[in-house]
């Protein structure tokens, strides 16, 4: 295992946390949530609020543990990136506000950026994905 094994673990967890303390806190308001997600005009928001908290507790369980953590990665990146675009326009929101909203957007860029790691290299060897891995055997 490469000392790198820890870190890439503590990243996959902080990333995952994020996502699912946002899950579980829209399932414990699931109202404020469709109304949240109606507020930005998506339809059928009572649908859409269960589906999306769902999403975001089992990508996050999906990136703890290392399973499928490449495609858990990138669905919650889109899913990331969709979210900053419609809930934090920082360009169309009243001056007050913009600096808030740029922030949230950035911040929400960052993690993308996290996640898109994770896609691009993988869940690490402390992973369900690295045990699932055909093992190579060196060939003398």
């Amino acid at each position: 295992m490469s000392t790198q094994a820890p870190v890439i673990v503590l990243a996959r967890l902080l990333l995952a946390v994020l996502f699912i303390g946002a899950g579980v806190s829209k399932f414990g308001g699931l109202d404020g949530t469709a109304a949240y997600i109606g507020s930005a005009g998506l339809p059928a928001p009572s649908l859409l609020a269960p589906l999306v908290a769902a999403f975001e507790v089992l990508g996050g369980l999906a990136l703890i543990v290392g399973w499928q953590a490449r495609w858990a990665a990138l669905g919650l990146a889109g899913f990331t990136v969709v979210a900053t675009v419609l809930f934090h326009a920082f360009w169309a929101v009243p001056a007050e506000q913009a600096m808030v909203q740029q922030l949230m957007f950035m911040k929400n860029l960052a993690i993308v950026g996290g996640l898109l790691l994770i896609y691009g290299f993988g869940a690490g060897p402390v992973s369900l994905d690295a045990r699932r891995a055909p093992q190579r055997v060196a060939v003398a």
